[in-house]
């Protein structure tokens, strides 16, 4: 005897697929974008769920998660991730997927400045004819230790300001004097094979470390995907892909 489906049949169908392949975004830092592209990879292949990554600065996840943007999963850093939480603007059980470092970056054939000690950066930065950084979670920790130098009043009128850490690269790159850059050691190292000369990290004694946290957001329709993923980038098979990707 042949089976009718009926609408409600076929409805109850087209629920139980979504439910278990769902599209997932993220919105995140992109101090993190090479970790997360080879955990998300890793997790589609092993899962019926997609993934679709937005990638802004700080500033500007503040900006869309407090608009209520439809994200699934956020990633971005513990100050932030504190206010989002206030505002109920996320999950709790949020994840550490890791932290990056500071570094100097200089044009390939550029002068190469000496970063051995807080007082070698301060030279450096001194020495440059233009100093090159973010406004972003990197670019605000440097603006303060210039300040804590003693130097931002004398230098600050050779800094130039980007948004996001892409738009220092090539400000740096296209530079044709002494540019010195700062910024994250991830976003530095995309760039070493299109002319980028990577000087090394801070120092120790200035070094400063950005850590990303993931968490679904609050009311995400797609709450068992989110937190599935979630897991994954913290887990035994995503954690190494961070790590691997200079994400510590």
């Amino acid at each position: 005897m042949k089976m009718m489906k009926t609408p409600i049949a076929l409805a109850g169908l087209l629920l139980c697929f979504s439910a278990h392949a769902a599209e997932i975004t993220v919105l995140s830092g992109g101090a993190i974008e090479p970790g997360l592209k080879a955990a998300v990879t890793a997790f589609q292949k092993q899962s019926t769920h997609t993934v679709k990554i937005t990638f802004n600065t700080t500033p500007q996840i503040a900006k869309r998660i407090s608009a209520s943007e439809p994200f699934d999963v956020v990633i971005a850093p513990p100050g932030a991730m504190k206010e989002f939480a206030t505002a109920n603007k996320v999950e709790s059980g949020g994840v550490n997927v890791g932290r990056v470092g500071m570094g100097v970056l200089v044009r390939s054939g550029a002068p190469v400045p000496e970063i051995a000690n807080a007082e070698a950066i301060k030279r450096a930065v001194l020495d440059a004819e233009s100093v090159v950084f973010n406004r972003a979670s990197t670019g605000l920790y440097f603006e303060g230790l210039l300040k804590k130098m003693g130097i931002y009043e004398q230098v600050e009128a050779k800094t130039t300001r980007y948004a996001d850490g892409a738009s220092v690269m090539e400000h740096v790159l296209k530079g044709k004097g002494r540019e010195v850059g700062f910024a994250a050691i991830t976003e530095i190292l995309l760039y070493k094979d299109k002319g980028m000369n990577y000087v090394g990290p801070l120092p120790a004694e200035i070094q400063n470390y950005t850590a990303y946290i993931a968490t679904p957001v609050s009311g995400t329709a797609n709450k068992e995907a989110a937190v599935s993923l979630v897991q994954f980038l913290a887990g035994p098979v995503g954690k190494p892909l961070f790590v691997a990707a200079g994400i510590e």
